[in-house]
Parts: C-alpha cells; sequence; structure tokens
C-alpha cells in the first residue's frame, strides 16, 4: 500500500503494521489508518481526478488501504448524487442546502462504502466468509457486496430488523441470526460467533478499515462542490462509525492539500437514543439508553465507536442536535415532496436535524449545508407509509371520486 504508513490506536497511540486482518488495539481502543500525506500531496492532485473515469469510491485509492494489484468490487459502489436542493432550503429558511442521496448505492444505502472495502481486505487476507452485526444496513451491504465477489456471510441482527433488509440478506444468500434482544446483545453474539470459527469481521467498531470505505462519502462530496467546503455536513449518528468516517476524509483531504479549511459537523440523533450527542451536550462520558426510536439504523444505545464519534464531533467544533420520531417523519415528507427523495428513517435524520438547528439558532440561515441522505426509504416501508399516510381507497365511480376529494379537501 503505496501511501499507507501504518495504523494507530486513537486511545494510547500504540502503533501497528496495516495489515488485512487487522482489529482493535490490545488496549482495547479502535486503530486509525495513517497515512503519508506529504508524499500523496507530492503524486497526486484534484487535477488528477479530472482525468478519472472510475465514477465509483475506487477512484480515490490513494486515499485508500488497499494493494495496488486488490480489484475492487464487482457492484458498483460510491459516486452517487449531490442534488442542489433550492424548494428544501426555502422551505427551511437556509441559503444554500444539498443532498448526498447515499441510497442510491447498490443495496440502498451508505454502508455499501465499508462492504465494499471490507470485502477487498477480507480477500487481501485470503478469507472466504465475512461476518457481522447489524441493525440492517451494514448487514445488507455486506451480504450483496459478498456475494457479488463469491464469499460467504454469516449475518446476526436484532429481531426488530425492519423486514426489507432481512428481505434483501436472504436473496444474497447469507446465513441469518435473528437475535432476540438488543443491538448489544446481537454485537456481544457475533463477536462470540466470529472469535469461534475465525470468520473475516466486518463490524466497524472492530475493523479499522471499514472507516476508511465511510470516508469515501466525504471525499465525493467536496469534489462534487469543486473542492469549495461547505458550512456545515450533517448526518444521523448511531453507533459513530460513519460521523468519524466522513470526518476523516474531510481531514485527509485538508493533510494532501485537496482543501483549504474543514467544515463543521452537524451530528444527529434520535431523541429516544442519543448516548453519544447527550455526552457532548452536557460535557460528560457518554453513558447507555435505551434503543427507543423508529430509525432503526441508528438505535444503538451502546455505541462501538465512540471515541472517534466523539473526537469528530469536537475537532469539527460540530454541533449534535436531537430529533424525535415524528420529526423524523416529518423529514421523510419534506424531502419527498420538495426534492423527489425518498429516505428511510436514519437516512433522513440528518435533514431532520438540519431543520432543528435552525430553528434553535444554532446555525445560521446564511450557511451552506450538504445532508447525507444515508438510506433509501424502500429499505423501511412501514415508516413509510407511517409518514405519508395510506392512499384513498375509492369504488370504481366517479361520484365515488369526487366524494373521496371532497372528504380529503382535494379540488383538482
Amino acid at each position: 500500500m503505496k501511501y499507507v504508513l501504518g495504523a494507530q490506536c486513537v486511545k494510547c497511540g500504540r502503533e501497528y503494521d496495516a495489515v488485512p486482518d487487522l482489529t482493535t488495539c490490545s488496549c482495547g481502543g479502535i486503530l486509525d489508518i495513517v497515512y503519508d500525506y506529504a508524499a500523496i500531496r507530492r503524486d497526486v492532485s484534484p487535477r488528477d481526478l479530472e482525468d478519472c473515469r472510475d465514477y465509483s469510491m475506487w477512484r480515490y485509492r490513494p486515499f485508500l488501504p488497499v494493494e495496488a494489484d486488490s480489484a475492487p468490487t464487482p457492484l458498483r459502489v460510491g459516486w452517487s448524487p449531490l442534488y442542489p436542493a433550492p424548494r428544501l432550503a426555502r422551505a427551511l429558511g437556509l441559503k444554500a442546502l444539498y443532498l448526498k442521496d447515499d441510497g442510491q448505492n447498490p443495496t440502498a444505502s451508505l454502508k455499501d462504502r465499508a462492504s465494499a472495502l471490507a470485502v477487498v481486505k477480507a480477500r487481501e487476507a485470503g478469507a472466504d466468509t465475512i461476518a457481522c452485526s447489524s441493525t440492517g444496513n451494514a448487514a445488507s451491504s455486506l451480504a450483496g457486496n459478498a456475494a457479488a465477489a463469491g464469499l460467504s456471510t454469516y449475518i446476526f441482527v436484532p429481531s426488530r430488523a425492519p423486514k426489507g433488509k432481512v428481505a434483501q440478506l436472504r436473496i444474497f444468500g447469507s446465513t441469518v441470526i435473528s437475535v432476540d434482544g438488543s443491538y448489544e446483545d446481537t454485537f456481544a453474539l457475533s463477536k462470540a460467533a466470529i472469535d469461534r470459527w475465525g470468520w473475516y469481521n466486518r463490524n466497524a467498531a472492530v475493523n479499522p478499515y471499514l472507516s476508511e470505505g465511510k470516508k469515501t462519502v466525504t471525499l465525493e462530496i467536496l469534489e462534487q462542490l469543486g473542492w469549495r467546503t461547505p458550512d456545515y455536513i450533517a448526518l444521523s449518528v448511531g453507533d459513530g462509525c460513519t460521523i468519524a468516517g466522513a470526518w476523516k476524509g474531510l481531514k485527509d483531504l485538508y493533510a494532501a492539500g485537496f482543501i483549504e479549511r474543514l467544515p463543521r459537523l452537524i451530528s444527529v440523533q434520535a431523541q429516544g437514543c442519543c448516548p453519544l450527542n447527550r455526552a457532548i451536550q452536557t460535557g460528560t462520558p457518554w453513558t447507555p439508553m435505551a434503543e427507543n426510536t423508529l430509525a432503526d439504523s441508528i438505535a444503538v444505545g451502546v455505541p462501538r465507536n465512540p471515541d472517534k464519534a466523539l473526537n469528530a464531533i469536537r475537532e469539527s467544533d460540530g454541533i449534535a442536535v436531537n430529533v424525535s420520531d415524528d420529526e423524523i417523519l416529518a423529514a421523510m415528507r419534506l424531502l419527498g415532496r420538495t426534492q423527489g427523495v425518498f429516505g428511510e428513517p436514519a437516512g433522513v435524520t440528518g435533514t431532520a436535524g438540519v431543520k432543528k438547528a435552525l430553528e434553535l439558532g444554532l446555525i445560521s440561515p446564511d450557511s451552506t449545508v450538504v445532508s447525507i441522505v444515508t438510506g433509501n426509504g424502500l429499505k423501511d416501508v412501514q415508516n413509510g407509509i407511517r409518514a405519508a399516510g395510506e392512499p384513498m381507497l375509492v369504488r370504481p365511480e366517479l361520484d365515488a371520486l369526487l366524494d373521496a376529494f371532497a372528504s380529503h379537501g382535494i379540488a383538482p
């Protein structure tokens, strides 16, 4: 790996070689991959990317910890659209807003970025089986990307995981273990099984390469903005791995001279499960919380990557905002009706947080904001219907249609 120097623990600072099956430090801390930024500055520039026709996450190979001869995953992951969102910006009272629609990845979530890198690293390690625990999206992304690469998967999900996500797992041929317990219980069982059978570990709070895949979302955002840094980037937060990866990507770009300043992060959690934001807001150590939210993908009461996540929010001088389930459902409707983007509950939580931050006066209406939509609404149709409501049911007669229109206040 030309530009990778190694790995370093975020807790104790111990250094490690960047071997393919790298996990956590002996002190229990998670590792960061360390790059030779001076060499990247010398060899790579934004102009090189202008000539790159690989419109996927693999266009950023100088910033990724993979061997030069490692083949990318078969599925096209990354280069999701960044939409200007003027109608939504006007509705919120914001100067400029962009939506990064990562629900357009192959299995319909941002987690494809992490899973694609996991598959490559598993192949480098000579593994033929990968395993993880997940509330849903990490699981389906691993199942799809591994299936395309010919690898087997064992996936552990809480029994509350939405049926759409579980259906993806089964379609992709995974061995699925539905755990009658919390996400914490699910994670613990997956760890025990991985230790027992020696499967490659895709759990993002254990495997430091996963954040490296996730960081490509912010590499793309900045390139798609012409390397102009927005004031804020907003995203939903569960176990902390995604916000940690997003911040790592931004710091990589800054260290390599691709951008001149760093944006601030907006960390958005569900009000019913916000252990990381609560720590930021109170200035106290994080403590576990109940998983009391419909946004299953971020319902993580015991976050597995708290150190990196809290560091990212603090280092960026970020803002922590909590939103209710009703505000999340309202954001689903607002995104759909103003911009035609269908996000799952956790996928739109970042945008719900932008609205809340404006209402609370935490950000200026003159700001430029990017909100990352992390997952597609078809992942969780039940809550989509809950947000939008059931359709009108009418008899096949014009008079019945007129009556229905009148009862709903519709005047065509």
